[in-house]
């Protein structure tokens, strides 16, 4: 017996394999994004209109829902290929082979950007920069790539080499060089931890956290009482080209430092809030700021704001990225994946930080150096750290 036809499509049960991973993915959108309006679309229109397009193979149906999801006009909801997906959760769980750089792309231009580069990685050693804008990947134009696409791109066994076109933040694309760039394996080790003697009486603690991987969380707590051990009474917490991670490493991180209090509200596309507590204590009360600049993204900005509106510490350096918005990770049933858009955060005063950052307590613009001298005489925001540490007061706890 042949399915019932409505509207010149077959009911549910005659769906064809493609029609099926199309309609799994509406779905999920439907039930989740954060935005019930969709950006103005009629949803369920939406979804008659690519099943009624003939999808005659994977990639056919991987194109139409890229063209779907589109609509929404938001770059992190978006289809991960199965080798994307895989790569993205190799990312999160501690290592990966690329050029270690963190990227974003502009919603009305299609631009590529680098949110921050990896620490270590080649294109950090290559002197890309938050905020650069990548023209080209081999040749081939990035406004004409998905961010996954440009992401695979520059991927690639370590050893190869791919030629990055970066302009720098203002200028005109005529100004744009080429960078060659040598793949790597990039463990993603997120912790640099030192004690700086800055005068007699005040010993910093340095740690330097460059993303929110599942071993972030540990590694910073060891870190804490290694310094603490050694006589840390001081602490400088640099989050500066972090461009974020895990939702729960940030809010875990957030708790090392603070007796109490809420770390982030999320709003879901309901309007109803959700907080995340810290009831425990922390590892120390001993003064602390915060570095950030324009890399410090997404849970760096969740951590960043925690600690400022809880008056745990003070943040020194430049307005933040703005990335205020919360993706979930759902799997698909050919082993591809999906990230959507469920909810946007807000730091514990009901900042919104989504497109606008935090603005740091001091802002302290920083003169372009080496990686070497990161936490040196030459680095001015940390120096305006240590100035707050060693001759003013610094908030610390509920002081």
């Amino acid at each position: 017996m042949l399915a019932t036809v409505l509207g010149g499509m077959p009911s549910a049960y005659a769906f064809t394999e493609e029609q099926r991973l199309v309609s799994e993915v509406w779905r999920l959108v439907d039930r989740a994004y954060v935005d019930d309006s969709f950006n103005h679309q009629n949803w369920w229109q939406v979804r008659q209109k690519v099943l009624q397009q003939p999808l005659q193979n994977r990639e056919q149906t991987y194109t139409a829902i890229q063209k779907m999801l589109g609509l929404l006009d938001d770059p992190f909801t978006r289809l991960l290929k199965p080798d994307q997906y895989r790569s993205l959760q190799t990312n999160t769980s501690g290592e990966l082979t690329g050029v270690g750089l963190q990227i974003a792309q502009e919603n009305s231009t299609g631009e590529l950007r680098v949110i921050a580069p990896i620490e270590g990685s080649p294109a950090a050693q290559a002197g890309i920069k938050p905020r650069d804008r990548i023209i080209k990947i081999n040749g081939y134009p990035t406004v004409k790539l998905s961010l996954d696409e440009a992401a695979e791109r520059m991927r690639g066994p370590a050893g190869s080499r791919v030629t990055l076109t970066i302009a720098q933040d203002g200028q005109e694309e005529a100004q744009a060089k080429d960078v060659l760039l040598v793949r790597d394996r990039i463990t993603l080790n997120p912790v640099y931890a030192a004690l700086k003697a800055e005068s007699e009486e005040t010993q910093v603690g340095y740690i330097r956290l460059s993303q929110f991987n599942a071993n972030a969380s540990s590694e910073l707590a060891h870190a804490i009482r290694n310094l603490e051990q050694q006589g840390a009474n001081a602490y400088v917490l640099d989050l500066r080209s972090n461009p974020g991670g895990l939702l729960q490493s940030g809010i875990d991180i957030a708790k090392l430092w603070l007796d109490g209090g809420t770390v982030v509200y999320t709003v879901n596309r309901n309007g109803i809030q959700d907080s995340f507590t810290d009831d425990g204590s922390a590892l120390t009360d001993d003064p602390l700021v915060v570095l950030v600049n324009q890399g410090t993204a997404s849970a760096s900005e969740i951590l960043a704001g925690a600690l400022q509106d809880n008056g745990r510490a003070q943040l020194v350096g430049e307005r933040t990225f703005g990335k205020g918005l919360i993706q979930s990770l759902f799997s698909l049933s050919d082993g591809s994946g999906l990230a959507v858009t469920i909810a946007k955060y807000e730091t514990p005063n009901h900042h919104d930080i989504n497109k606008q950052g935090i603005i740091p307590d001091i802002v302290v613009p920083l003169d372009p150096i080496d990686r070497d001298q990161i936490a040196t005489a030459a680095d001015r925001q940390y120096q305006a750290a240590v100035d707050l540490l060693t001759h003013h007061a610094v908030l610390a706890g509920a002081a």
